[in-house]
């Protein structure tokens, strides 16, 4: 059975340890160098970032996020052990784990980490299609000519380059069609190296809950949970028109992935769509001063990605969510892109004094799409609002300042409401 030293990228025949250094980090599967579709998911991707900064953060419980009425964007492994996950309210996960070190996110180096590892990854192929900052899909079909090596050997050779050069791991999942290389990528993190073969794929998803269905939301595991659907066998004993019938185009999809079948292609020219931030309050509130001071926060975070991709937006959105669930949500479209906080955070504003709804609000998100270049964007600034671009270019110059000394040596006083 072909085999690979994940360490010294040696190939040979099965065995527990590699011949060549003796290392036991080998991954070994009959069809390991016949595969080409492959998805890269760095390990607990912004909080391995601080701890290579901070080396004192080594081994302790690490969560990245703001206060205890935010919650968590990410958290070491140290800290998901004791329960932690992201999109958890803070509140929670500090009772959860009390001894956490709480990081705010430094977007601006995560997206130079993710920046160094996309170029690593044009170095084995150009078809990469990135989901976020920390994972991607490739395909590497027809590169073992250029590169004298099986897509595996590449692969690991791509984790262990982010290793060695840049402090960061990653966990590599291997297979013929990009639903299974998502689903192998989780299955042996951290610093994985998973594979799911052609022949295997129909035993292996058998007893699998149907909840592994990357894009599944809760409302759609709900949906199968109430049809008895819970595992993929279950998915099998449903004709491909009933389920159409009773799910839509999902129905389709869900038939096909049942069997193991995903005919998307890795796209290199995926686009963003949009951008977002949102928080879920510990306690619902109502109170203007305090969502003011939450609607600024989450501008920044939102312009802070928007400015780390290089975009910006022309349309903003404001979503809010009563107790019940009900959602609240407003939009409206600028006159010309925008990646500043300032014009974000005045567009959220008007449209929450706008909204005829006083809550209390249980989940309050801001966000910007119909996506562009920022180049030439925030040039024309507002005509209703003279001081526009003084407000821009003293955040400009606010940017500078953070990337030099830190993202707190600079705060608006509306950041502490």
């Amino acid at each position: 059975m072909p085999a690979l030293c994940r360490d010294c990228l040696k190939s040979f025949d099965t065995g527990r340890r590699c011949p060549a250094c003796g290392s036991p980090r080998t991954v070994a599967h009959p069809e390991l160098n016949a595969l080409s579709i492959a998805h890269m998911d760095c390990d607990a991707f912004y909080a391995s970032v601080e701890k290579r900064d901070n080396p004192e953060l080594a081994e302790k419980p690490v969560i990245i996020g703001g206060g205890r009425r935010g919650v968590v964007s990410t958290a070491c492994y140290v800290a998901r052990i004791r329960g932690v996950r992201s999109a958890m309210p803070m509140f929670k996960a500090l009772e959860l784990c009390p001894d956490a070190v709480v990081v705010r996110p430094r977007m601006e180096v995560y997206a130079e980490v993710s920046r160094a590892i996309r170029a690593m990854m044009e170095d084995l192929t150009p078809a990469i299609e990135p989901l976020s900052l920390d994972e991607a899909f490739l395909d590497l079909t027809g590169t073992e000519r250029l590169h004298g090596a099986p897509p595996a050997v590449m692969l690991a050779g791509l984790v262990k380059r982010m290793r060695d050069e840049l402090g960061v791991t990653g966990s590599i999942g291997l297979s013929h069609n990009k639903f299974l290389a998502k689903v192998a990528s989780d299955l042996d993190k951290p610093h994985g190296f998973a594979v799911i073969g052609q022949a295997e794929t129909m035993d292996f998803l058998a007893d699998k809950p149907v909840r592994m269905i990357w894009g599944v939301g809760q409302a759609g595991q709900d949906a199968l949970d109430r049809a008895g659907i819970r595992t993929f066998t279950d998915l099998r004993r449903w004709d491909r028109e009933d389920l159409i019938a009773r799910f839509g185009s999902m129905g389709d999809r869900l038939w096909h992935l049942a069997r193991g079948e995903d005919h998307r292609r890795v796209s290199a020219h995926a686009p963003v769509k949009s951008i977002s931030n949102e928080t879920t309050f510990h306690e619902d509130t109502g109170d203007p001063n305090l969502l003011d001071g939450h609607i600024w926060r989450l501008a920044e975070k939102v312009a802070d990605r928007a400015k780390a991709k290089g975009l910006a937006g022309r349309v903003v959105t404001l979503k809010l969510k009563r107790a019940n669930h009900k959602l609240l949500t407003r939009r409206t479209a600028l006159s010309d892109p925008t990646q500043l906080a300032d014009r974000i955070y005045r567009t959220a504003r008007t449209l929450f004094e706008h909204r005829n709804d006083p809550g209390p609000y249980r989940l309050l998100g801001v966000g910007i799409s119909d996506l562009s270049s920022a180049e030439g964007a925030d040039l024309s600034g507002d005509l209703l609002d003279p001081d526009a671009k003084k407000r821009g270019a003293a955040e400009r110059a606010t940017d500078r300042i953070r990337a030099r000394f830190g993202d707190e040596a600079i705060l608006k006083g509306r950041a502490l409401r």
